[in-house]
């Protein structure tokens, strides 16, 4: 099992900037990729950005642009970096990881282990 705990989040004006952190202990060797889910109140949790192994990244149409994922091996560390935030990106940030190899993608069946999330509330 990976444990998953993410921290960074805050409260923000509409413009500015955060950034997440999630550290990785456990079975983190054996992780073939990670990702960033956010769920606002009262919707469906959503894939925002993800990272392979290799580094490769895939990212929701609605942050393209304005967030970039990134990883430390060392520190065992995965990153979002979030700019221009807007008022619609208000949500608890998960991070994830899976341990098998279904192929990158923003679908959260594809993540097996899960943190506890950290929110992000962006005012206008």
């Amino acid at each position: 099992q990976v444990q998953l705990v993410e921290s960074g989040g805050g409260s923000v004006q509409a413009g500015g900037s955060l950034r997440l952190s999630c550290a990785a202990s456990g079975n983190s060797y054996s992780t073939y990729y990670m990702g960033w889910f956010r769920q606002a109140p009262g919707k469906e949790r959503e894939g925002v950005a993800a990272i392979d192994f290799d580094g490769s990244t895939i990212y929701a149409d609605s942050v393209k642009g304005r967030f970039t994922i990134s990883k430390d091996n060392a520190k065992n560390t995965l990153y979002l970096q979030m700019n221009s935030l807007k008022p619609d990106d208000t949500a608890v940030y998960y991070c994830a990881a899976s341990r098998i190899d279904y192929g990158i993608g923003l679908s959260s069946w594809r993540f097996g282990d899960w943190g506890q999330g950290t929110q992000v509330a962006v005012s206008s």
